[in-house]
């Protein structure tokens, strides 16, 4: 079944059962919420605060000790999950729906960081984030979201400020981060008759093992002799992992993905920074683009028409 067809017959699920729909939505049972990535960081936390607030949470993780780790927690049951593996997808959606709770929603957190340069890195670099990144949550969303739709649920990626904000020293990050802003769209247009809700959490720099492993993927690679690395770019990626220590908990970004689970009106964006500094520079960015688009082209808008334009958005807000 094609992907347009299977979106279509989800929508008419979920428009068939809009009664039982409302029953799982109406706070009576315990909503479930299925977490990819949930064994450390990001997924962890997010894990860690919707069972807190009374969700039930299939966490998805590869490891077996992770899987036992994550089995020990109130509220929460494990799942192997690789989100690049279709087989292990399928198993998943057959073990959610054993367990009788339904789904009211996905948290698409697994995700990974290479630094190789898009110049002169390798394609297998590109594939694998753009593999884990991108295609991962449009698979896991395609294989859930029967239940989704069944109970006018919700979806999430947690996208990054790097979908704004570009880099040169992660290319193929950025490249599936902004993937994952125009799949949030999208997805959410497909969806906008079936009663899901569809979100991207853009998290910016907070604490996250995801620093150590694009450090420790550098090396291997330049250890194959698939990238170079300069004395300059090994100090930048020692720095870049060392500076994890320093940084904040992603408490807030939890905190996003739970408003987006709970809330009566969820937003389809919630950027989530630990300073101004990093929000100033994403909304910043976001601008530069719209004044690129709309400089020397034939229906430019002058600053009045733009300013205009702005305040009718925010109004609309």
């Amino acid at each position: 079944m094609n992907v347009l067809v299977r979106v279509l017959t989800v929508i008419a699920i979920g428009l068939l059962t809009s009664v039982a729909a409302n029953a799982a939505g109406d706070g009576t049972e315990q909503k479930a919420v299925l977490v990819t990535g949930a064994s450390s960081g990001i997924g962890l936390k997010i894990t860690e605060l919707l069972a807190a607030n009374g969700f039930h949470v299939y966490a998805g993780a590869r490891k077996a000790e992770d899987l036992e780790k994550l089995d020990t927690m109130e509220n929460v049951s494990s799942v192997r999950l690789d989100v690049t593996k279709q087989g292990e997808i399928d198993a998943a959606v057959e073990f959610v729906e054993q367990q009788g709770r339904g789904l009211w929603g996905v948290v698409n957190n697994a995700g990974v960081a290479v630094f190789s340069p898009l110049s002169t890195g390798p394609v297998e670099d590109l594939r694998f984030t753009l593999d884990v990144n991108v295609v991962g949550p449009y698979l896991v969303n395609q294989a859930f979201l029967p239940l989704v739709v069944e109970s006018r649920g919700r979806t999430t990626t947690i996208g990054s400020i790097n979908g704004f904000v570009s880099s040169s020293l992660a290319g193929a990050y950025v490249m599936s981060k902004f993937a994952v802003e125009g799949y949030t769209d999208s997805l959410a247009m497909e969806l906008q008759d079936s009663g899901v809700q569809v979100s991207v959490v853009e998290p910016g720099s907070y604490k996250s093992g995801i620093r150590d492993k694009v450090a420790a993927y550098a090396q291997a690679s330049a250890d194959k002799g698939n990238i170079e690395l300069t004395g300059e770019t090994r100090k930048i990626l020692d720095d870049f992992a060392t500076s994890n220590e320093s940084m904040k908990e992603p408490d807030e970004v939890a905190e996003a993905v739970l408003h987006f689970m709970t809330s009566d009106t969820p937003k389809r964006r919630y950027m989530v920074t630990p300073n101004e500094v990093q929000a100033n520079a994403t909304i910043r960015s976001a601008m530069e683009r719209v004044v690129e688009l709309n400089e020397d082209q034939p229906y430019s808008y002058d600053r009045d028409e733009l300013v205009a334009m702005l305040d009718e958005l925010l109004e609309a807000e």
